[in-house]
């Protein structure tokens, strides 16, 4: 999947020029972890809920409450804007946009042609939407879990099972955990159990909860 096509599109922006009491507002209003600012059309950085609950305090101290209000009604973005911006291409992969905000622990990333022009922009709530369907939760099914030795062809055989059952699959993720390789199947079934046995009988070692209980007990 590309960033281009889970990218955010019709969202709010706002210029180095906006109130900073009508950023948090929109902000608040809109539910996005940060606000784009522009600058002529031109992506010039950003604010988030922390910059302005976190400048306010000090811009305000020792004023009188009349003071607070007249510079409340005067300032603006460009007093408090960052400009350490991080931006991607449309076509870059969602999981390496995914590691890029983790790595650096972004509330998101704007996503811009290769003119720089601003073409959308992806958050948290996008990355979390892509995981769900990914992972097929909204298909409904059954999860079936298992390990596998890390070795070439164990999907295509699994898949072979599956569909001898006549199941199909509705999507497939690998993980690994304490140096295991773990397949998560999403399938097209209320009872999980038949192909849970067909594959324990071909010697998948399937796995639930119960199985790491200890590890969070």
């Amino acid at each position: 999947m590309f960033v281009g096509l889970k990218m955010l599109r019709n969202f709010v922006t706002a210029t180095p020029k906006t109130l900073v009491k009508d950023a948090q507002k929109i902000l608040d209003e809109s539910k996005l972890w940060m606000l784009l600012i522009l600058d002529q059309g031109k992506l010039v950085g950003y604010v988030r809920k922390e910059d302005i609950n976190a400048a306010l305090p000090s811009i305000m101290t020792s004023l009188e409450k009349h003071e607070i209000n007249y510079l409340m009604s005067k300032l603006t973005v460009d007093k408090i804007l960052r400009k350490d911006i991080k931006s991607i291409a449309p076509e870059t992969e969602i999981e390496a946009a995914a590691e890029l905000m983790h790595e650096l622990n972004l509330a998101g990333l704007a996503v811009v042609d290769h003119q720089g022009k601003l073409l959308g922009y992806i958050n948290r709530s996008v990355m979390l939407d892509v995981l769900v369907e990914e992972m097929g939760h909204r298909e409904g099914g059954a999860r079936i879990t298992f390990e596998v030795e890390d070795r070439p062809g164990v999907i295509h055989e699994v898949a072979g099972i599956i569909a001898s059952m006549g199941k199909s699959i509705i999507s497939t993720a690998t993980f690994y955990h304490d140096k295991r390789r773990i397949v998560v199947l999403r399938v097209a079934t209320d009872d999980p159990s038949p192909i849970a046995a067909a594959l324990q009988e071909r010697g998948y070692k399937v796995v639930g909860p119960q199985d790491f209980m200890h590890e969070w007990q």
